[in-house]
């Protein structure tokens, strides 16, 4: 069993090496201004989950990291551009993210607009430069792009629009959204890595259960946080969720129950790779657990 201190520390150094490459993905002639906004929305921090997710699914099946680490960079880039664009005043109009200025602040809203749309549209090009077989590649963008547009994560951010400022949806109202606007992003950057590491079907459901069930623990925990952090620990602003109306779990079943809610998620994601043995896979069994127990 990994300890839950080797957990953080492989997912550190891998945070870390996804870090040190994403500078290289944002290149080329392109406007001074929109290179520096790209740049600083990427270069913004974050736990880097979902690229060091897709480098261990892949490591979970014998890739190593090196060969995937353009492609789980490109999944950086699309969860940028929507968290750029998520902040925007048409959208959540959040001023802070990360602990500082949010893109449309530090620039202004057209440039930030055009900063999501060039990393988002560049990820693309980027997953396609892993030397790997065009098939595994293939597969893999598509299912990352099904992730991202319209039934996937874009569909999910519309959802919480719609939902924004209504009375109390219902529970499966608020997993389906969620399952679109976070689960997506998370379950396909886990099924990419071991798409890439060309997994057999079964693995594949296997992991994809995972990431599903990871990803609706992280967005309870999200929901939680925004509750019971504070500004200064979540680099965002707290208690935006209730300033803007937003139906979340602890609305509808109050904090005790969201806990249970992820505490039973994370058991789900742990129990989707039971099959699964080795440091890889005690690595992913560990996060599942520190998705819910994290503070920030």
């Amino acid at each position: 069993m990994m300890s839950g201190e080797e957990m953080k520390a492989l997912l550190l150094r891998r945070a870390r090496m996804v870090e040190e490459f994403l500078p290289s993905c944002v290149g080329g002639d392109m406007p001074p201004r929109l290179r520096d906004s790209m740049l600083y929305s990427l270069q913004a921090g974050g736990k880097r989950l979902r690229p060091v997710l897709c480098l261990s699914c892949a490591a979970l099946f014998g890739l190593a990291e090196s060969v995937v680490l353009p492609f789980a960079a490109a999944i950086e880039m699309i969860h940028t551009y929507s968290l750029i664009h998520d902040d925007l005043p048409a959208m959540d109009d959040d001023d802070l993210r990360r602990g500082k200025p949010s893109n449309h602040k530090a620039f202004d809203e057209a440039t930030a607009i055009l900063a999501g749309d060039g990393l988002l549209t560049d990820a693309f090009g980027r997953m396609t430069t892993v030397d790997l077989p065009a098939s595994r590649v293939l597969a893999a963008v598509g299912e990352m792009a099904r992730a991202a547009g319209s039934t996937g994560m874009v569909g999910g951010q519309e959802w919480d629009m719609i939902y924004t400022g209504m009375p109390p949806v219902s529970l499966d109202e608020l997993r389906r959204m969620h399952a679109m606007k976070t689960g997506a992003l998370l379950r396909a950057s886990c099924v990419c890595g071991a798409l890439l590491a060309g997994a057999e079907s079964i693995e594949l459901q296997r992991i994809s259960r995972y990431g599903a069930a990871l990803g609706v623990a992280f967005q309870i925990a999200d929901d939680i946080l925004d509750v019971v952090s504070d500004t200064e620990t979540l680099g965002k602003p707290a208690g935006s969720d209730a300033e803007h109306g937003k139906n979340t779990y602890p609305s509808l079943v109050g904090l005790d129950e969201s806990r249970r809610l992820a505490q039973e998620q994370a058991r789900h994601a742990q129990e989707a790779i039971a099959s699964f043995h080795g440091p890889e896979a005690e690595f992913l069994r560990a996060l599942a657990l520190y998705t819910v127990t994290r503070v920030a």
